[in-house]
C-alpha cells in the first residue's frame, strides 16, 4: 500500500530531479519555508548538480571538428 506521504515525497523527488525550481516545489508541497524543502530534498539537488557538472565536463572535453 502506498501512503499519501510516500506519493507526495515521490512527486517532490521527481520534480526536484527534473530540475524544477526549489521555490516551485516548495509551493506545490505547501512548505512555509524554503529551508524545509531544501533540507528534505538536498540529496536530490546534489545528485542533479553532479549530473550537470558531468555534462559540462563532457562538453568542454569535446574537440571541435575543424574539417
Amino acid at each position: 500500500m502506498i501512503r499519501l506521504h510516500d506519493a507526495r515525497h515521490g512527486c517532490a523527488t521527481l520534480l526536484t530531479a527534473a530540475g524544477v525550481a526549489p521555490r516551485v516545489v516548495m509551493e506545490i508541497l505547501g512548505h512555509s519555508q524554503i529551508a524545509i524543502t531544501m533540507n528534505t530534498y538536498a540529496h536530490v539537488v546534489q545528485d542533479t548538480q553532479r549530473e550537470a557538472v558531468s555534462h559540462m565536463d563532457r562538453l568542454l572535453r569535446r574537440r571541435p571538428d575543424h574539417g
